[in-house]
């Protein structure tokens, strides 16, 4: 059996000739990422005093394929909004510079608690890349009560609900993830709601439900597969002297 992060690893999997491919999600711990953890000094640090402006959130690495470029057109559209990037990689000098004179705040990585509280001390959780496997941090920001901006694409597709827990873009489409964006912005009703249900939604990926979803795997492995019959081992063989080595006689 080979088992695969996601639908759309699975299908790209199948198409290259893999056989037998079954979807092995991945987990979360929704205590550790929760809403609870807002916490007004984290929002303070990455909003850069702004407190009451919107507060976009990106986690990931600096690299090229994770297109952090394109989120910013959203700084000249949504000017009042405030952007924090968390993360590092290759790319964090050239995206500074890009981001120069926007309301942009790089703080490079975090972990555990500190970033489980940027999470919950943040308004929309944005996401421009398109090859994601499972998508991670998507499930992270959702169990942390955030609404999600992705492209619609990768294993973003298996976790995200469109139009419920957040809105899913064409993956080039610059104009439509802004206006995913400004709808969240202009409504606290959609913000709230779609938090919530963003939330929801992430808790059924415990850690618990996923490692029984592997155990369930396995057995379903052993119960295929064939016993290995046992070499039949006589007392001739055991007595059957060694071939000599070379040079032996």
């Amino acid at each position: 059996m080979n088992l695969a992060p996601s639908h759309a690893t699975q299908k790209e999997l199948i198409a290259k000739g893999y056989r037998n491919v079954k979807v092995w999600s991945r987990g979360i711990d929704p205590e550790l990422f929760n809403p609870r953890h807002r916490s007004a000094a984290m929002r303070n640090f990455l909003s850069n005093g702004n407190n009451h402006a919107p507060l976009l959130l990106y986690v990931g690495r600096l690299s090229k394929e994770k297109r952090v470029e394109m989120l910013r057109p959203i700084m000249d559209a949504i000017p009042r909004s405030q952007l924090a990037i968390i993360g590092d990689g290759p790319l964090r000098l050239e995206l500074e510079g890009l981001f120069a004179g926007t309301n942009t705040k790089f703080t490079g990585y975090f972990y555990g608690p500190e970033l489980a509280k940027a999470y919950a001390s943040a308004d929309i959780f944005v996401f421009p890349g398109a090859n994601e496997t499972f998508g991670n941090v998507v499930l992270e920001a959702m169990a942390s009560g955030l609404p999600v901006v992705a492209p619609r694409a990768g294993g973003i597709q298996d976790t995200m609900q469109d139009r419920e827990t957040g809105i899913l873009f064409e993956p080039d489409d610059v104009n439509a993830m802004i206006y995913a964006i400004q709808r969240l912005v202009n409504s606290c009703y959609l913000l709230r709601n779609m938090g919530t249900a963003a939330r929801e939604r992430a808790i059924t990926f415990s850690w618990d439900a996923i490692l029984n979803e592997l155990l369930d795997n396995y057995r379903q492995v052993v119960k295929d597969s064939k016993p290995v019959p046992k070499a039949k081992v006589t007392l001739a063989n055991q007595l059957e002297p060694a071939s000599p080595t070379h040079g032996e006689e």
